[in-house]
């Protein structure tokens, strides 16, 4: 029994159990790790500010168009406005812009308000195009990174006369490797929070589109 015991240990390659920390391994990335990581932190930031602007954009109250259209009913058209005002959505502005022009013919309201809407989304797309350029950029220079450190390694080693030490081969190959890596990570996350805001500003679009449809058809009530 020991000796089958004894057999087995010895018989087994020992396996290693070096770890390196992700932070050090990082920064075995050389120059292109600087231009990697100012790419993160601005996607990073551009992800959070739009996420926090956005979302408020699209946090209009349930009872808002109840409000405005109370109001209008009733003729209180400045109380109206004022409303509009100290909310700070775009579905406000796009009311209080209509609000203004009523009394003037139907189309030229609808237009007004359309006009509002492009702009607002326009200022809730803004950043969008920043992240789309992070998710191209930073894997191909991470790419150029890793090219460029292959270049060094292979440069090396035609140097060297001897035999090549496969083991500090490996090692020079993994720190070429690490750029690609960093590179390919911001891409996703710039990727990732590109489709996220694209699809709350396209429900924020979707939401000022149905606040303009029922405000005309508000205004052409008492027609009907």
């Amino acid at each position: 029994m020991d000796m089958l015991f004894l057999q087995t240990t010895v018989g087994t390659p020992a396996v290693a159990n070096d770890k390196i920390a992700l932070i050090a391994l990082l920064l075995k990335g050389g120059w292109a790790m600087i231009p990697i990581a100012l790419l993160f932190v601005v996607a990073l930031y551009v992800c959070v500010e739009r996420y926090l602007s956005i979302g408020k954009a699209a946090n209009v109250e349930k009872d808002f168009m109840h409000s405005i259209k109370d109001l209008l009913v009733t003729g209180k058209i400045v109380a109206a406005r004022d409303l509009c005002k100290k909310t700070d959505t775009p579905v406000a502005h796009m009311m209080d812009k209509g609000i203004a022009k009523i009394g003037k013919p139907i189309e030229q309201i609808e237009v007004a308000i359309r006009n509002v809407a492009r702009m607002e989304v326009y200022r809730l797309e803004r950043g969008l195009a920043t992240l789309a350029t992070i998710s191209r950029a930073a894997p191909l220079v991470g790419a150029l990174g890793t090219v460029m450190g292959l270049i060094t390694v292979l440069y090396a080693m035609s140097k060297v006369a001897s035999p090549i030490d496969l083991g500090m081969f490996a090692s020079e190959l993994y720190e070429a490797l690490v750029p690609s890596f960093a590179g390919l990570v911001v891409g996703i996350v710039a990727y990732l929070g590109h489709n996220v805001l694209s699809r709350m500003v396209d429900r924020a679009a979707h939401q000022m589109d149905a606040s303009a449809v029922e405000f005309i058809d508000l205004l052409q009530e008492p027609a009907g």
